[in-house]
């Protein structure tokens, strides 16, 4: 199923879904944060995904976390929620979700990585650096309060 990232588009369908959702912000022993590249639009994300029925969010991370990359982990804080009405995704089957996504940072605690069948690659790279890969602009946001987080720890409400 292909997507497609709307951020503050006046074109963008209107939504008629919202699903909570986690991703993960999880670094290396060199400090460089885990991207993977999603195959539905070609972008880079850190993992995670959506809630499923009977588990908390921090469940959702570790299980998404996981199911996409192999590692096991644990949860260490709460970078930001974001729940911004005009950061949309639509679906190649009609679903137009509204954003609503917590990030967690986390340390790994075991396993080997090897991707799901959702990513085509994975990349282990400096914060930074990070923000001139392809990104929705989402994740963007997200990545930058990372940064931000690691200058200053804090928690951000989007």
């Amino acid at each position: 199923m292909a997507r497609r990232d709307y951020f503050y588009d006046p074109e963008a369908p209107k939504p008629n879904s919202i699903r909570p959702a986690t991703a993960v912000a999880l670094f290396d022993s060199n400090s460089n944060i885990l991207l993977l590249r999603r195959k539905d639009n070609d972008k880079w994300t850190m993992p995670g995904g959506t809630l499923d029925y009977g588990e908390s969010l921090t469940d959702c991370a570790v299980r998404e976390v996981h199911e996409e990359t192999g590692l096991q982990i644990r949860i260490t804080g709460l970078i930001g929620t974001y729940s911004d009405p005009h950061i949309l995704i639509a679906y190649s089957d009609g679903e137009v979700r509204q954003e609503f996504t917590l990030v967690y940072a986390a340390e790994i605690e075991a396993g080997e990585l090897k991707i799901d069948d959702e990513s085509k690659e994975f990349r282990w790279i400096p914060l930074a650096a990070s923000l001139e890969l392809p990104l929705a602009e989402s994740q963007k946001r997200r990545l930058r309060d990372v940064l931000e987080c690691q200058k200053e720890p804090r928690t951000f409400l989007r």
